[in-house]
């Protein structure tokens, strides 16, 4: 099995190193990361800029640009072969319900999927950062089964791993993506020069953390696998939307 590994916590980050590490005893990897650190990236890609790549000392390459650009640049530049799977994270912090609207971790992931391949996001939920070594477990188990029970083409795994060690993991639970409340407002405050500046606020409270999300099982010391749709698409308000658009009237049309 050939995989491509990326993150959004940059080239140099511990959870990359220790899921590199976890991959290499099932799989060829070949590892192309940001160099530095782009958490919050989301799908965004450097257009107005080239891209550069440059193979470190370790053989993992940097790339001047987002966890987009670098699953793009490798799978169509840098891989003598496709690879099988690409794979994203560890992240060093959750991907849970809203959050993976913005995540660069699960943005890398998704394009992977955008490119034709199987892909799978992983998280370690917590700042601390002390147990990677557990979700680069959970991760390697979830790949293994992957082999013989492959996702749809319009599919991804986001996997969330509590920060704790693997021995106290209570199990895997299959989530929803849960929700929180708004985040809190932004942060004014002077630069040494007395200019305004500004800082995003923390994150919002959970506000659907119930039996079945990807919260719940965080809280509850089980690792939270759920598979997200590529596609966006709200199929259940085609109809709906469909049927008023059709007595909309638009002025000045013909």
């Amino acid at each position: 099995m050939k995989i491509l590994l990326s993150n959004d916590d940059g080239v140099n980050a511990k959870g990359i190193a220790v899921l590199y590490q976890a991959l290499t005893q099932i799989a060829e990897v070949t590892l192309v990361a940001p160099d530095r650190n782009c958490s919050g990236a989301s799908n965004s890609l450097t257009l107005m800029n080239p891209l550069r790549a440059t193979t470190l000392d370790n053989g993992f390459i940097s790339v001047n640009g987002t966890p987009t650009d670098c699953v793009h640049l490798g799978v169509n530049e840098l891989l003598t072969e496709k690879p099988d799977l690409v794979v994203a994270g560890i992240n060093h912090g959750a991907n849970l319900g809203d959050d993976t609207l913005y995540s660069g971790t699960v943005a890398a992931a998704t394009e992977g999927r955008h490119l034709g391949l199987p892909a799978v996001a992983v998280s370690l939920c917590s700042k601390e950062g002390n147990h990677f070594e557990t979700a680069a477990a959970v991760t390697v188990s979830i790949i293994k089964e992957l082999a013989s029970h492959p996702l749809p083409k319009d599919q991804i795994i986001n996997i969330n791993v509590p920060d704790i060690p693997l021995a106290e993991l209570k199990g895997v639970q299959v989530t929803r993506l849960g929700a929180r409340h708004k985040a809190e407002t932004m942060t004014k405050q002077q630069d040494p020069w007395g200019r305004d500046i500004y800082w995003y606020g923390v994150l919002g409270a959970e506000s659907d953390a119930g039996e079945g999300t990807d919260f719940y099982a965080i809280n509850n010391g089980y690792a939270s696998v759920t598979p997200l749709s590529v596609d966006m698409t709200a199929k259940d308000s085609l109809i709906a939307v469909g049927n008023w658009l059709k007595t909309m009237e638009i002025n000045g049309a013909g």
